[in-house]
């Protein structure tokens, strides 16, 4: 097996992108029909996520096996894994080059009934700090935070 690499998000990417954000969601959500947002997900990734955000996408034998994307101010939106590289290393080495690409800090918001993502993040030195609701979905979230 290869070690996975990470490398710079490129355009030609994107398709990729959104369908493994896509069924990375529907993995961890099947009650909601996330196929029928697809055309809201690729207006925010090119509107909102591609222009503000640096992002890095991990891979396999050239296959895609994750993402993360990380803003000027720290702000981490998403890290998605295949589900099939769950329990990998993929999430940790993406969260690390956040980290690194963020180096004052790193704040999220995860969905407070995400549990394995919830202990993901704390395993890898986020703290609690605050509770909120997600403005899109209306589901209650936690905002963590990694300082070094």
């Amino acid at each position: 097996m290869s070690a996975l690499r990470l490398r710079p998000y490129v355009d030609s990417d994107e398709a990729a992108t959104i369908e493994l954000w896509r069924r990375t969601w529907q993995q961890a959500y099947p009650q909601i029909d996330f196929t029928a947002r697809l055309d809201w997900w690729r207006a925010r990734w090119r509107n909102e996520l591609v222009p503000k955000a640096q992002i890095v996408v991990s891979e396999q034998h050239g296959v895609l096996t994750g993402f993360v994307t990380i803003d000027a101010d720290g702000y981490l939106d998403q890290l998605v894994v295949d589900p099939n590289h769950w329990g990998s290393d993929a999430a940790h080495l993406l969260v690390d080059e956040a980290k690194r690409l963020s180096p004052s800090g790193v704040t999220l918001l995860v969905n407070k009934d995400n549990a394995r993502a919830i202990r993901f993040y704390e395993r890898n030195g986020f703290a609690h700090a605050g509770e909120d609701v997600n403005p899109t979905s209306g589901r209650p979230v936690l905002k963590m935070v990694w300082r070094p």
